[in-house]
């Protein structure tokens, strides 16, 4: 089944519970929250007491991706704000941290995700697989959106879709970056089964047949 999570970082943040309340009946399945530090991506976003906010008034699962350094200060306290997936960077901090905050997430009762910058290997997962519900590719380089598409990134994909298969059935496949209605084509076919979409999504005249399209 092919998801789609519209990026509420191009939504209008003037009208933001409008914005986000218009996502399930347009056909999306999450809403992807982006939390950037300006350290770990050269950008400052929103951060606890929104997403907070958000998760109040969410008719969808928010899939909070923290684009912070060292996350495992953080992790807990993204899941008692609302988070229902959270998502770290293999590249924010080191090896242990990285499993105890995957590990710290799950035993908030929330599902554990995991990301890789389009610089990363995809080998950087593997030791970390076994506790992750969902694998971040990174199409664009983190931390601004409206970037375009990556498509070198999609041997990536296919490595991680084969490993998935094989050892960690059920965890979903991400992809954010770049995402419109022909590269969402080319993720799906390249085993992403989560497509993250920003200005495409809230720029599209009608969302409802751009997640259609998406989904096709």
């Amino acid at each position: 089944m092919i998801k789609i999570a519209p990026s509420i970082l191009s939504a209008d943040f003037v009208n933001l519970e409008r914005d986000i309340r218009a996502l399930g009946p347009a056909g999306a399945d999450y809403v992807h929250v982006d939390v950037m530090d300006g350290l770990f991506v050269p950008n400052i976003s929103i951060g606890l007491p929104v997403v907070k906010a958000i998760a109040r008034i969410s008719p969808l699962p928010l899939d909070v991706h923290l684009m912070i350094d060292r996350p495992l200060r953080y992790v807990e306290r993204f899941c008692e704000a609302g988070a229902d997936l959270v998502t770290i960077h293999v590249e924010a901090d080191t090896a242990e941290h990285t499993r105890q905050a995957l590990e710290t997430i799950r035993a908030c009762g929330r599902k554990a995700g995991l990301s890789v910058k389009p610089g990363t290997p995809a080998e950087a997962v593997l030791p970390y697989l076994e506790l992750c519900d969902l694998i971040l590719v990174m199409t664009v380089e983190p931390g601004f959106g409206g970037q375009k598409f990556m498509a070198d990134m999609m041997p990536k994909l296919r490595t991680i879709r084969g490993w998935i298969d094989e050892r960690r059935p059920g965890c979903e496949l991400e992809v954010d970056g770049g995402v419109n209605t022909e590269t969402a084509m080319v993720c799906r076919e390249n085993g992403a089964n989560v497509l993250v979409a920003g200005s495409a999504w809230f720029k599209a005249p009608d969302p409802a047949a751009f997640a259609a399209a998406v989904k096709a």
